[in-house]
Parts: C-alpha cells; sequence; structure tokens
C-alpha cells in the first residue's frame, strides 16, 4: 500500500499536536497525532448536513447561511447545491491554514466551492461572529471538532453549550434552522438541544454512502 505523504502542518492554538495534512494517492486526510479529524472518501454525512440543513431553503429568496468549519470544503459543497443564486453563505473558519488548503491542496475535491460568489470566508471562531448576529441566518450549520463536547479543542465545547446553543437560536431567523455534526451519537446534547428552544431531531447516517462510522446529525428548527 501507498504510504501517506506528507504536504502541510500547523500549530493550532487549544490543540496540543500539530493539524497535519497527508495525502496518498487521490485520498487526503488531515490529522492531530493519532487523530484523523477528517477524510476525503468519508464525507457523506456531512453531505447529510447540509442538505437537511439547506433543502428546506432552495426556492426562497435571499437566504443567508452559516457554515462553521470548513473541513474539506464537502458540507460547503452540498449546501451550494440546495441554495438559490442569490444565497449567502459564510464559511468560518478558525484555522488560517485550512483555508489555505481549500484553496490549493483541497480545492478540487468538492469542485471548488470557494470560487462560487456566493461565498464568502470569515476567518475566526464562529462562536464568536454568532454572538455578534441577531435574527439574521436562515440556517446554521456547525461541523466544529468531533462533536458537541469539544474533544479536539476544549474551548469548541462553549458552542454547544446551552448558552452557545441560545445564541444560535438568537442569530437565527424564524424557521431558521441549526444543524450540527457529531462522529457519535450523544443524548445529553438532544436534550439540551431542546432545553434551548429548538424543535429537534437526530439524524443517525454514515461516514460513506451506507457503510462506515455511524455519525449523527441533530436538526433544530427555530419555530
Amino acid at each position: 500500500m501507498r504510504a501517506w505523504e506528507l504536504l502541510a502542518s500547523t500549530s493550532v492554538q487549544g490543540i496540543a499536536n500539530d493539524m497535519k495534512l497527508y495525502r496518498r494517492g487521490d485520498e487526503y486526510s488531515i490529522k492531530t497525532g493519532y487523530s484523523e479529524l477528517m477524510n476525503s472518501r468519508m464525507h457523506s454525512s456531512e453531505d447529510v448536513l447540509a442538505e437537511l440543513g439547506c433543502k428546506h431553503l432552495r426556492h426562497k429568496a435571499k437566504t443567508r447561511v452559516l457554515i462553521g468549519g470548513l473541513g474539506m470544503g464537502f458540507t460547503l459543497a452540498e449546501a451550494l447545491k440546495h441554495l438559490g443564486n442569490d444565497a449567502e453563505i459564510v464559511v468560518a473558519e478558525l484555522v488560517p491554514e485550512v483555508i489555505q488548503w481549500n484553496q490549493t491542496h483541497l480545492s478540487a475535491l468538492a469542485d471548488h466551492p470557494l470560487k462560487d460568489s456566493r461565498v464568502s470566508i470569515y476567518q475566526g471562531d464562529v462562536a464568536e461572529l454568532i454572538r455578534h448576529e441577531k435574527q439574521n441566518f436562515d440556517a446554521i450549520l456547525l461541523d466544529v471538532d468531533n462533536g458537541p463536547e469539544g474533544l479536539t479543542r476544549q474551548e469548541n465545547g462553549a458552542l454547544y453549550s446551552l448558552n452557545g446553543l441560545k445564541a444560535s437560536m438568537l442569530a437565527l431567523r424564524l424557521h431558521g434552522m441549526l444543524g450540527v455534526w457529531s462522529a457519535f451519537p450523544e443524548p445529553r446534547f438532544t436534550k439540551r438541544m431542546i432545553q434551548a428552544g429548538f424543535k429537534t431531531k437526530e439524524i443517525p447516517c454514515r461516514a460513506f454512502g451506507k457503510k462506515g462510522s455511524k455519525h449523527m446529525v441533530w436538526l433544530g428548527e427555530k419555530t
């Protein structure tokens, strides 16, 4: 089997190990230490997050969507499929090198979504952006860390806390949708979303089509 080739590396505040980008043939992987954060062959659950979070907006004019976490661009690419030509998508990404990787090494994986005129990048903490927005988004899609407990970066936990969820509620327009991706189920988070006021659904899904690891997507509607 072909060995992984290290393409780039960067340190991230709050993460003990460097974040590294690898390539093996046409497969890409981003890891910290021994933990794989994302893999280009396994993005079906990210597609589900974007589809379910945005498909109700297909025929709505001038929609505005916030995506927390650029990853490898798959969530963004899927969201673009379900939005009109006058939509605006803001992608918040904390790590500037991840943005650079998506503009270079990873750009073609999801058919160059950052080149779409509907997309703008906010380089910074998505939680800070959410706190400064009031009734300004039709959907917020969060794919930050490996789930709602901030496993990779402890500071991410605040985004999924009760106060963090209430901030997302305030940032959404009426009938806006909050979508949250996780690498694992978390019943306590379901209760937290309901407590924050969201009409909540749990959607189990797989990492690779109908195969691979079991992931979870939560959808919460502001009613």
